[in-house]
């Protein structure tokens, strides 16, 4: 990609015990900053998930910037590494053209306060019944486009805001003012043809093409899965095939029971008559495949635009899970991309096109 005659966004990093430290840390690699940054996103280990607040007036403090959004994650992502399980504090730090971005949050209520933007990014508190619900609602308020995460902690579930709150949904919409594009990569690839849902109670499926559910799924796992049901676990799931779009695409949800016996297959979605459903296998070999091809239809579709700055949110299946030790899945961005700023974390599910997806990438380069 060519090379980038102005700077819109700068990234800082940073680890440490506790979380003044790391958050120094974060704000040395940052750096003094151009006058006119007006906006930032922060992302935090869950190591410091209960110290939220002190780190947003830390970081508020020493920039100058009152507008942030972020969230805790149990690892979190930078340009070519991620700090997985470790006490770290992230932050990409931009100057966008005022009236080009709103701040919003919206409670387990709806909608609290929106506006018109056409690209958004959203952290969720995967604890929030309405999530699915409230993710619809201001993608229809604000005719956006939202990706985003669910907050991963093993303690509190902080977001930042314009203060620091948790249960909700908050992040900040764009105007079309800032060039965006954004991809998704899948971690799961099928196995079988789509199967039409035939019979179901909630998210208990019983027939599949007028057929037990659990013969058709032991037919597209294979025999020897089929013999062994518990190599089944972490390794196949259901996939829902997103209708209405112009390349495949699907939702990939747990399997949450077999019954032999009966036959029934259950999964992590409510379904109903007539969806579709098929069976997908969770490998590393396709899940690098995917990644590559997405990095390819991101870079064909920037052209000549040099990104800025760019946030990613990954699974937490993925990362050191699907892609080694060494931070590879980040690697694998800035070989493809460059040295471009970019921060994120591993969630507890993604969010593309105001859909929540789980064991996906979801990329977005700010131009």
């Amino acid at each position: 990609m060519p090379t980038s005659d102005g700077e819109l966004f700068r990234l800082g990093h940073g680890g440490g015990q506790d979380w003044r430290a790391a958050t120094e840390a974060c704000l040395a690699t940052l750096g003094a900053l151009p006058p006119d940054s007006n906006v930032g996103f922060v992302y935090i280990t869950d190591h410091f998930a209960a110290n939220a607040s002190d780190i947003a007036d830390l970081l508020c403090e020493a920039t100058g910037i009152g507008t942030w959004s972020g969230t805790a994650g149990i690892g979190i992502c930078v340009t070519g590494r991620e700090y997985f399980d470790e006490p770290a504090v992230a932050v990409l730090v931009g100057a966008v053209p005022e009236g080009s971005f709103y701040s919003f949050t919206a409670d387990d209520k709806g909608v609290d306060k929106c506006a018109k933007g056409y690209f958004g990014v959203v952290h969720c508190d995967p604890r929030n019944p309405r999530m699915p619900e409230t993710l619809t609602a201001i993608a229809d308020a604000t005719g956006g486009y939202l990706v985003g995460g669910l907050t991963a902690s093993r303690g509190a579930y902080p977001q930042f805001g314009d203060s620091v709150t948790d249960g909700g949904i908050s992040g900040i919409l764009f105007s079309d003012d800032i060039g965006v594009v954004t991809g998704l990569s899948q971690g799961c690839s099928p196995i079988g043809s789509a199967h039409e849902v035939t019979a179901c109670e909630g998210n208990v499926i019983i027939e599949l093409d007028r057929r037990p559910a659990f013969e058709v799924f032991c037919e597209d796992i294979g025999e020897v899965l089929a013999r062994d049901l518990q190599k089944v676990a972490g390794y196949i799931f259901a996939a829902l095939p997103v209708s209405g779009v112009d390349k495949p695409d699907y939702l990939v949800r747990n399997i949450t029971g077999l019954d032999p016996q009966i036959g029934l297959v259950e999964v992590g979605e409510l379904l109903q008559t007539g969806d579709r459903v098929m069976f997908c296998r969770r490998d590393r070999q396709s899940a690098h495949a995917d990644l590559d091809r997405m990095l390819g239809d991101l870079k064909q579709r920037a052209g000549d635009a040099v990104p800025r700055g760019a946030i990613y949110f990954s699974c937490l299946g993925r990362g050191p899970n699907m892609f080694g030790d060494d931070s590879g899945e980040l690697k694998a961005i800035q070989e493809a991309l460059g040295d471009v700023p970019l921060v994120g974390f591993f969630c507890n599910g993604e969010i593309s096109n105001a859909r929540l997806y789980t064991y996906t990438g979801v990329l977005s380069l700010i131009l």
